[in-house]
């Protein structure tokens, strides 16, 4: 079920929303489709499939919907600073992952949240199910083991992200090194809490310095920082340099988080190196 992608134009009439592919047949009509995606595609081609996680209204499986776009022509790599969720105390600093050629790499302190996802299901999963905050709290609650919330959906419907783009990267080589630091997390669960990464450490063995590590073996040189918002300064100042040497294409830009009730505006971290305060200001406009 979740192999088939439809392709189409997010349509609402006569009180059904469904998907209208280029022969005007309808797609997902018995499903529910996530408000968020009407408020901010109605009427655009997008790209759906079904995911495994159920509906707890309808009991049926999930939609998943994503702007359709080509698949890229070459190979690149997406450095991602998210946000912080500013309902949160535990997103204080934001986040970072990275994207190689197409599967986004996450490390974190839990062990579940340590995995390769698509881009789809990192950017723009709905507010349904599991995936949703709770309906009275509007936060993650799973004190109901048969219907958890871990208010996880689409991080761009959470936050802005800011996004690092590389062309004529080896993503072969790299993303290889980060499967490799990921078999090692997952058998590396703490004893006392399986549920969390032993070895995590937010100095030596996080996020950043996970995806920090591996670019400098890769051989980019001069990338500093172990919060995501400096390291994301200042690797975007040290890759920027390198633009149009060696093949290398390399460009800034951001997406912009897309509003929904179901999260609040999401906010810059603090820069912490004074460093890349200066550094911050030498970017380009993005």
């Amino acid at each position: 079920m979740e192999e088939k992608i439809y392709t189409g134009i997010l349509t609402q009439k006569d009180n059904s929303t469904f998907l209208t592919d280029s022969r005007g047949r309808r797609h997902f009509e018995r499903e529910k489709i996530w408000s968020g995606y009407v408020a901010h595609w109605l009427g655009k081609k997008v790209n759906a499939r079904y995911v495994r996680q159920k509906d707890y209204d309808t009991g049926r499986n999930i939609v998943i919907m994503r702007p359709h776009t080509e698949p890229s022509a070459v190979p690149f790599v997406e450095l991602y600073y998210n946000e912080r969720l500013v309902k949160y105390k535990f997103s204080l600093l934001g986040h970072l992952a990275i994207n190689v050629n197409g599967g986004i790499f996450n490390f974190s302190h839990l062990i579940n949240e340590n995995e390769i996802i698509s881009e789809e299901e990192y950017f723009y999963r709905p507010a349904l199910g599991e995936f949703a905050p709770h309906p009275v709290t509007g936060r993650f609650n799973v004190e109901d083991k048969t219907r958890p919330y871990y208010d996880k959906f689409g991080r761009n419907f959470m936050r802005t992200i800011h996004v690092l783009r590389m062309e004529g990267v080896d993503a072969g080589r790299l993303g290889a090194y980060y499967k490799t630091v990921l078999s090692e997390i997952v058998a590396a669960p703490d004893p006392k809490r399986p549920e969390k990464y032993r070895d995590f450490s937010l100095f030596t063995r996080s996020c950043v310095t996970i995806i920090r590590d591996g670019l400098l073996g890769y051989g980019f040189r001069d990338l500093k920082g172990i919060f995501p918002r400096d390291f994301f300064i200042n690797a975007a100042y040290n890759l920027l340099k390198l633009n149009g040497s060696d093949s290398l294409q390399v460009k800034l830009f951001r997406m912009p988080q897309l509003k929904v009730p179901e999260a609040l505006y999401s906010a810059l971290t603090v820069i912490t190196n004074p460093i890349n305060r200066v550094l911050a200001g030498r970017l380009p406009d993005y």
